[in-house]
């Protein structure tokens, strides 16, 4: 019996033991991945004599298996290493570690923009047919720098054989420097040198060259060939590439230092559309005017009657509302959104807080020992000084140390430059109310780093109450999978539009902030005069920058559809966009408010190249649909021709036109206030036709809308249309029916047609005026 009982104890122990071991090695095992931790170098405890001591005494802290894989100690402080999920979150709350990053896989096949948009996945997206090669499009900026690897025409066949451009010779260019994949090069001084007298060749080049870096952005990110190993400074690095790599690229130079004026851009626009592109992209605006006296209108009215797409920025002046520029109905107008990606850059303060915000410096780092900090309304003797405007500085107040300044009046660059010039050693850059908490990182001259409102404040409320403030500033690379994203830019203009409230714009949205694309050989990625680095790629941001996506993203359509009109091609990327976030999470939030945006930050919603491809039904539109829709807003026969160069036009008055008659994808639905006590509900219908463009089927309509303080009932007659073929059309009509409310009240809804596969959606905003 005793030999029994301790054979089963031994077995038991055994057992015990077994499973204890199995079980280790199930904890041993669990999924490792790398990650990067950013340490506060300042922060290093004295009871370690190296940051590398510090460093593994941390890791070691959390893990008694894990290697450091690298040390930081240029423009990063901290370590690499291979965590569990647990062991990051340890590591993550000690003293010190800034944040603690899961590391991301970068292939050498895309920069951030093509995979945010799906492009990376493009193999299946267009047809196998080389019509993407004969799409031209046109760039008016301030023309192009020719030898950068975006131009590589490797793998082009011949231009297009109905090509009737030129690349035009003139300072520093060459009829040469074009190629097959940059076909034209043209540009237009004589508005601006009437005005502005003769062109300073000293500043800038009489050619089609770019001097300034926006135009070989704009014309890169559009269309630009893929280049491997592309990188501002290492940020970013990947693959770049323009949304129609296999487009070919015509630069119309316009834009001069003194500013573009309308008579060079109207002169471009007829020349780009004679020689045939097929998409003109103008990063460019002047505000709201009426049609007839906007050039850049009349000029896109008539290229979009001879088919040619014109896409225009929104504009820079959000979040004010009524800000667009560009709202005619036949220009498609793109509002600015953000990307999963961002720089960050720390500020850790004396007491041991830390405040993120966003950097794109490169060069030698601050001393690992924190430095004074000051703001700068305190080291200047001049109004605004903390603004940080040229020659305001005193220099023996801010020499040595890190000096707090304020966005506004100047370019962010410049006032690092100020900063420097004075001794400075570094720069806090702090948003106001009027940018709140939109981040735009900026490759500065000195060690920097753009914080929001909140962190400004918070820094400022800092320095001011402590006797010896102190700061330092940690670098934090580029990081991805950023969310929620896209966000709408806070920069990026807004409506309703005051020109025809009944058109809803912007069109659409599409990234715009941090955008990495092709540079200036002329200048450095700050564009000031002292910055002496040249890059071949730069970051910038703006409604410029979402423009050219749409584009190219325009002529990438093209090419799958050459037969489709310019108003085709905006309805599919229109009715496609996304307003919400996938997986239920909430509509697309706007950076300047923190709260869901409206169709009047992003129109249709944020652009979805990979599902506009297939839109299933699109709405079309004619140049004589145009031509009723300014009879409806009782243009004269002189203002029609002024647009539509129709002489002698006369709108026919036996006929009722109106501006809810227009077949725009999108609905903008304004009721007029009740006067005194008249009270009541009113009516207000739209007529729609859609055109079958993915085969035979059923669609069937939904609506849902939300209007604070009282309800729109919406009917749509008839509910359900039947396709049966390609280029089948059918109409509907839509009866929104609301109570008076208080003038300036508004509401948004949405309408969806659906068949199972294709989901066809158009946004719907309401005003009371």
């Amino acid at each position: 019996m005793a030999t029994a009982t301790t054979t089963t104890a031994a077995l038991l122990l055994l057992l015990l033991l077994c499973s204890s071991f199995s079980f280790y090695v199930a904890v041993g095992e669990e999924k490792r991945q790398t990650y990067i931790v950013h340490m506060a170098k300042s922060r290093r405890p004295s009871t370690f004599a190296e940051h590398g001591h510090w460093y593994d005494a941390s890791l070691r802290s959390v893990s008694s298996s894990a290697e450091i894989l690298y040390s930081y100690d240029t423009v990063a402080h901290g370590f690499s290493a291979r965590l569990t999920t647990a062991e990051a979150q340890a590591l993550e709350s000690l003293d010190g570690v800034l944040s603690v990053l899961p590391e991301v896989r970068y292939e050498l096949h895309t920069t951030r923009t093509p995979e945010f948009l799906g492009l990376d996945k493009s193999d299946d997206l267009v047809p196998q047919a080389n019509t993407g090669s004969d799409v031209v499009v046109g760039v008016l900026d301030t023309g192009v720098w020719p030898e950068r690897k975006s131009f590589d025409d490797a793998g082009f066949g011949p231009v297009p054989a109905g090509w009737k451009g030129a690349c035009e010779e003139g300072k520093d260019f060459k009829a040469t420097d074009c190629n097959r994949k940059l076909i034209g090069a043209r540009f237009f001084s004589k508005g601006y040198e009437a005005s502005m007298g003769p062109i300073d060749e000293t500043r800038e080049l009489r050619s089609p060259r770019d001097s300034d870096g926006h135009g070989t952005h704009t014309s890169t990110t559009a269309a630009g060939s893929a280049v491997t190993d592309a990188s501002l400074l290492g940020f970013a690095a990947g693959t770049a590439r323009g949304m129609a790599t296999r487009a070919r690229v015509a630069a119309y130079k316009v834009c001069w230092v003194g500013g573009c004026f309308s008579s060079d851009i109207l002169a471009a626009i007829d020349r780009a559309v004679d020689d045939g592109c097929h998409v003109l992209s103008l990063s460019l605006g002047g505000g709201m005017s009426d049609y007839y006296r906007d050039s850049v209108a009349i000029g896109a009215f008539n290229a979009m009657e001879k088919g040619v797409l014109v896409s225009c920025s929104a504009g820079n002046s959000g979040p004010s509302a009524s800000s667009l520029s560009n709202v005619a109905p036949w220009i498609t107008t793109v509002g600015a959104g953000t990307l999963d990606r961002d720089f960050p850059a720390y500020v850790v303060l004396g007491n041991g807080k830390n405040y993120s915000g966003v950097s794109l410096y490169s060069g030698k780092p601050l001393p690992s020992s924190p430095l004074p900090i000051v703001y700068a309304g305190n080291a200047s003797n001049a109004t605004g000084g903390n603004l940080c405007m040229p020659g305001t500085l005193m220099p023996e107040k801010v020499a040595g140390k890190i000096v707090l300044c304020e966005r506004g009046i100047s370019p962010r660059v410049q006032k690092g430059y100020v900063v420097r010039d004075a001794g400075g050693a570094g720069m806090i850059l702090a948003n106001t109310d009027a940018n709140g908490e939109e981040l735009v990182a900026d490759a500065h001259l000195l060690p920097a780093n753009g914080v929001g409102e909140k962190a400004g404040d918070a820094i400022k409320r800092y320095l001011l109450s402590e006797m010896s403030p102190t700061a330092t500033i940690v670098f934090g690379g580029t990081k991805v999978g950023v969310r929620p994203s896209p966000v709408v830019a806070a920069f990026s203009s807004r409506g309703p539009n005051v020109v025809t409230p009944e058109i809803l714009k912007p069109d659409l949205i599409a990234p715009g902030v941090n955008i990495l694309a092709g540079w200036t050989g002329a200048v450095g990625p700050t564009g000031l005069s002292v910055d002496s680095r040249r890059v071949e790629f730069s970051i910038i941001s703006g409604t410029s920058m979402s423009c050219p996506h749409v584009s190219g993203l325009a002529a990438l359509l093209k090419g799958a559809h050459p037969d489709w009109s310019p108003a085709a091609i905006r309805s599919a990327l229109m009715t496609t966009a996304y307003a919400d976030y996938p997986g239920g999470n909430g509509g697309v939030l706007d950076v300047a408010t923190g709260k869901a945006a409206t169709p009047f930050d992003y129109g249709a919603g944020h652009v979805d190249p990979r599902r506009g491809m297939d839109p299933g039904l699109v709405y079309d539109l004619t140049a004589d649909d145009y031509i009723d829709f300014l009879c409806a807003l009782n243009y004269t026969s002189l203002q029609i021709a002024a647009v539509a160069k129709r002489t002698n036009y006369t709108c026919d008055r036996k006929r009722t036109y109106a501006v809810s008659g227009l077949n725009y994808p999108s609905f903008a639905v304004a009721f007029e206030t009740a006067s005194g006590d008249r009270v009541g509900v009113a009516t207000v219908k739209h007529t729609r036709t859609m055109t079958s463009v993915g085969g035979p089927g059923t669609y069937k309509a939904t609506v849902a809308t939300a209007v604070t303080g009282g309800e729109v009932k919406v009917a749509v007659e008839p509910a359900e249309l039947s396709f049966t073929k390609v280029g089948e059309k059918q109409s509907y009509t839509v009866s929104f029916s609301a109570p008076s409310l208080p003038s300036g009240s508004s509401g948004f809804g949405r309408l969806e047609w659906s068949d199972g596969k294709h989901v066809v959606a158009s946004p719907i905003a309401f005003t009371w005026t």
